[in-house]
């Protein structure tokens, strides 16, 4: 079965790839191993002066590489760019600081001389997903290389040119030869790679079904994983925040990539005080949003990623609707070319509903009405996801307090979640375990040694 670039646009096939075989993989792996025997070994000096020339790369070519993003799975333009040039920042951030956070740590133990170091665990795979093509890569790959790893990449199906422009942007910054490599392969190999001994660990980024299958496979075989997975992030609106403020950062929250981000805002939990002018407000903003061609830098709003996953959305929406829920606003698959779907409100929500209960990868907002501080929280923490939050108050002691009974991975007051190379990044729950990014993202894929002198 080959894999293919179909522009989510207008539904057309763009280019046809031919995935490899087990013995092409076997030699990926054996690749990468040899090569790893030698990366290890290199300065960090060495390391940090290749990896800021793939941000350099990622900046000079950035709107090359995000026209890939928008062609393969629909983000706006200005947002696959913004992507890319993100990209630069995490590679910039582990040049610069991977050397110190690997720094050898002294511990007074009865030894005459007792340290911690941090050692690379070998070949890691990375399974990555559609929705951020590059950013999810280079988050891993970053601090994993700077660490002295190699890394395979599997990527998801459909956006195989970002897959094979990714490992061109390391090559072309003069990394050896496996020390990145990109394997066009389908997810029914994906446990023989797992299972090969000389890969050390796999991390994924992905849904919550294979985050189960690749967590099994991973520790039937004892190595270690890291899982950023799901979310269903709540948006909770106090009595007492900025309205007009609140409801213009919640269109952009659910909004952002489409609807098709873990930590976009999915659940609006807003105070029953307030609730009915926000949910007016935040109407009249969603019904403003520009749709149309991702290649369009004016465009807000771009198709689903693929023709599947607009109807599993739009199946979703009609079971909620089938259930109780109110449409506020859309509710429906636009009568478009592409896979489009149009900004959407539900509410008068209920627990069992899918826009409730369920992760929903779209333009799609649950509304839904808290009476009080106690039963915000006690809403955003009924779901079975742990990614992220945010919190939208003028008390921002109050703010904190909340914050703390929130079951995320992170907390955002009075702004969208977002990633940054300096804050770690998971969550717990359902949405996975382990952290990418800061200092804690690179020690996932170490050996933490303890080695004593006497």
């Amino acid at each position: 079965m080959s894999i293919q670039t179909i522009n989510p646009f207008n539904g057309k096939l763009i280019k046809e790839f031919t995935p490899i075989n087990i013995e092409d993989i076997n030699e990926c792996v054996n690749r990468a191993n040899e090569c790893f025997k030698d990366w290890r070994k290199t300065s960090f000096a060495e390391r940090k002066k290749l990896m800021l020339y793939v941000a350099t790369i990622l900046k000079e070519k950035s709107k090359k590489y995000g026209e890939i993003l928008s062609l393969e799975m629909g983000k706006p333009i200005s947002q696959a760019v913004a992507e890319v040039e993100k990209c630069a920042l995490v590679a910039e951030y582990y040049a610069e600081n991977a050397e110190t956070i690997l720094k050898e740590e002294k511990v007074i133990t009865d030894a005459s001389e007792s340290y911690i170091r941090f050692d690379p665990l070998g070949v890691i795979l990375a399974l990555m997903p559609w929705n951020f093509p590059f950013w999810q890569v280079f988050r891993f790959a970053s601090p994993a290389l700077m660490a002295g790893n190699t890394c395979l990449l599997k990527h998801a199906s459909n956006v195989p040119m970002s897959a094979l422009a990714i490992e061109e942007i390391f090559r072309d910054a003069g990394f050896p030869r496996g020390t990145f490599k990109t394997l066009l392969i389908g997810s029914s190999l994906v446990d023989s790679v797992i299972d090969n001994q000389l890969v050390k660990a796999v991390t994924l980024t992905g849904s919550e079904a294979a985050g189960m299958q690749v967590a099994s496979r991973a520790g039937k075989n004892l190595k270690k994983s890291v899982l950023e997975l799901g979310g269903s992030d709540p948006f909770i609106v106090l009595n007492d925040a900025d309205i007009e403020l609140s409801a213009e950062a919640a269109v952009k929250g659910r909004l952002i990539n489409n609807g098709e981000s873990c930590i976009a805002s999915k659940r609006f939990i807003v105070e029953e005080k307030i609730y009915e002018q926000f949910r007016d407000i935040f109407r009249l903003k969603m019904e403003k949003v520009k749709i149309g061609d991702p290649m369009d830098y004016q465009t807000e709003l771009g198709p689903i990623a693929r023709k599947d996953l607009l109807i599993e959305l739009d199946t979703q929406v009609k079971k909620s609707i089938e259930m109780g829920a109110n449409v506020v606003t859309g509710g429906e698959i636009l009568d478009l070319e592409g896979y489009f779907y149009s900004p959407t409100i539900l509410d008068n929500l209920k627990p069992g509903m899918p826009a409730y209960d369920d992760e929903i990868f779209g333009p799609v907002a649950s509304l839904i009405k808290a009476e009080g501080v106690n039963d915000a929280i006690r809403i955003a923490n009924s779901s079975p996801f742990g990614l992220g939050a945010s919190i939208w108050t003028n008390d921002i002691n109050l703010a904190k307090e909340i914050a703390g009974e929130i079951e995320s991975g992170s907390v955002f007051i009075n702004g969208n979640v977002k990633s940054d190379p300096r804050l770690p990044f998971g969550g717990i729950k359902k949405s996975g375990f382990g952290r990418e990014l800061s200092h804690y993202g690179i020690k996932e894929f170490v050996n933490i040694k303890s080695v004593w002198i006497k």
